[in-house]
């Protein structure tokens, strides 16, 4: 006799991308909110930490919507990917941070590391026509992290969940 497949909504799966889509979609629209409502300006590291967010998030949700046709290989290639995306990621969010304690310097181009002509005119354009957000100056601080030490930990939250729930998709006990 054959048995019906299981319901792979209410596999381990299912429940772990879920949770990572939610984490990660809170993540950058809290990220987004600081920005437009609570007046934060990223620094450039800070907009490339986001890319894993904005590839992420519909990349869990495709894989949810394989799950859900039954098609736990597929789905389990895109958490894989996901969590590695994620992975570096939270190494990203590591390398600002470290920068901000000033453990190593951060990035030239928005440290205040550039150099600067020596000429008066030089020197005036200079200050005229750049707006730079630092890397390695903290924005805010919560619970003794920065918005990259937050984003660390939350990156390898989502990492993690994103590689469970890979590992999960082909094993459907």
């Amino acid at each position: 006799m054959r048995t019906a497949p299981a319901n792979p909504i209410r596999s381990k799966a299912y429940e772990l991308g879920g949770t990572m889509l939610f984490l990660a979609a809170a993540v950058i629209l809290a990220a987004l909110a600081f920005q437009y409502i609570g007046g934060y300006q990223p620094c450039p590291l800070c907009y490339q930490q986001r890319y894993a967010y904005y590839a992420g998030v519909p990349a869990l949700f495709a894989a949810l919507v394989m799950l859900s046709a039954d098609q736990p290989k597929p789905a389990a290639t895109v958490f894989f990917f996901v969590s590695l995306a994620f992975l570096a990621n939270s190494g990203l969010g590591v390398y600002q941070a470290g920068a901000e304690y000033g453990f190593w310097p951060g990035p030239a181009a928005c440290s205040g590391a550039q150099e600067i002509s020596t000429s008066a005119d030089g020197l005036i354009g200079a200050i005229e026509s750049t707006s730079v957000v630092r890397c390695d100056k903290p924005e805010w601080w919560f619970l003794g992290l920065s918005f990259p030490g937050w984003n660390a930990l939350l990156s390898f939250l989502i990492f993690a969940g994103s590689l469970k729930a890979a590992f999960a998709s082909v094993d459907r006990r």
